[in-house]
C-alpha cells in the first residue's frame, strides 16, 4: 500500500505556461488532453471539452480540474456501527483511486460533488492512513468540497474550501440535479448504472447520464466514485425527472478512449 506521502505526485511534470489568453489556453488544454491516458474518453459539454474516465472521474482539461461525485467515505464503518460487518477498506480504496486519477491527469484542482462522507460523523471514523492521504491531497491541490445530503455538516479539519455549489465557465456544479434547471449543470447523487444483457449475461456498469434540452442546454449526472456505493438504473424515473426539461437523455460509458452512448429517454414528438 502506498504511504500518505507517496501521493505527493509529480504535478510539475504536466506543467505548462497558462498565463495566456483564450487561443493559447485552448492549445494548452489540447496538449494536456494528449497526456491523459486512453482510459479517459473526450466529449463536448456546454461549449467545453471534458473527459470521462473508466474509473468514474471527470477531467476538465481547460481548468485542470478533476471532478468526482459521491465518495461516501467511511460507509463500511457506518454499517459496522449498526451491526452489519463489511470489509473496512472502502475509504482507502476510494482515496487511492482518487490519487491515481490525479496522477494520470495532472489535475491541479479537485472538486467533489457532495456525499463526500457517508454521514456527518464519518470523518471521525477515518483511520490514520486515510486521514494522512486525505490531508496530503488537500494540501497539494486546490480542493473544493461541495456538500451533499449525507454530509451537510462537513468538517473543516481536512482543508479545502466547502461550498453548497459552484459555477465555473458557465457550468453549475452541485450535488443533486435541480429539476427545472435550464443552465448547464454537473451533479451526482443518483449513482447511475447502465444495466444491459450481453450474450445472455446481465451486466451493470457505472455511467454518466446526459440530458439535452430542446434548446440545446446540457446537464449531466456523474457516476458515483466511491468504492462502496451501489447504483440506480440509469433510466430510472427519478433520474429522468431530475434532468427535466430535456429533449433526450442518454447514458455515457467510456471504453478504450471512445465514448459509448446508450439512449435512455426521448421526449414525445
Amino acid at each position: 500500500m502506498p504511504s500518505a506521502l507517496s501521493i505527493r505526485f509529480d504535478i510539475d511534470q504536466v506543467n505548462c505556461v497558462c498565463g495566456c489568453k483564450t487561443l493559447a489556453k485552448l492549445r494548452c488544454a489540447r496538449q494536456l488532453q494528449g497526456m491523459v491516458p486512453a482510459m479517459f474518453a473526450p466529449f463536448p459539454f456546454a461549449g467545453h471539452e471534458l473527459l470521462l474516465g473508466a474509473g468514474r472521474a471527470l477531467y476538465w482539461p481547460a481548468e485542470r480540474a478533476l471532478l468526482v461525485a459521491d465518495l461516501h467515505l467511511e460507509k463500511a464503518s457506518w454499517f459496522a456501527v449498526r451491526g452489519q460487518m463489511l470489509p473496512p477498506y472502502d475509504s482507502r480504496d476510494t482515496l487511492e483511486r482518487l490519487a491515481d486519477a490525479v496522477k494520470q491527469t495532472g489535475a491541479r484542482r479537485v472538486i467533489t460533488l457532495g456525499d463526500n462522507f457517508h454521514d456527518d460523523a464519518g470523518a471521525l471514523r477515518l483511520d490514520a492512513h486515510c486521514t494522512g492521504m486525505l490531508e496530503a491531497l488537500t494540501r497539494a491541490l486546490d480542493w473544493v468540497w461541495i456538500t451533499g445530503n449525507h454530509d451537510e455538516a462537513l468538517p473543516r479539519g481536512f482543508g479545502g474550501t466547502i461550498l453548497p455549489e459552484l459555477e465555473i465557465g458557465g457550468i453549475t456544479l452541485r450535488h443533486e440535479a435541480r429539476t427545472g434547471e435550464t443552465r448547464p449543470e454537473l451533479s451526482g447523487h443518483y449513482h447511475p448504472k447502465m444495466r444491459m444483457t450481453v450474450r445472455n449475461r446481465h451486466i451493470a456498469r457505472p455511467c454518466a447520464v446526459l440530458g439535452r434540452g430542446e434548446a440545446g442546454g446540457e446537464r449531466m449526472i456523474l457516476p458515483a466514485f466511491g468504492a462502496l456505493t451501489g447504483g440506480m438504473d440509469a433510466g430510472a424515473p427519478e433520474i429522468v425527472a431530475a434532468l427535466q426539461p430535456a429533449g433526450q437523455i442518454e447514458a455515457l460509458i467510456p471504453a478504450r478512449g471512445q465514448m459509448a452512448r446508450f439512449p435512455l429517454w426521448r421526449a414525445a414528438a
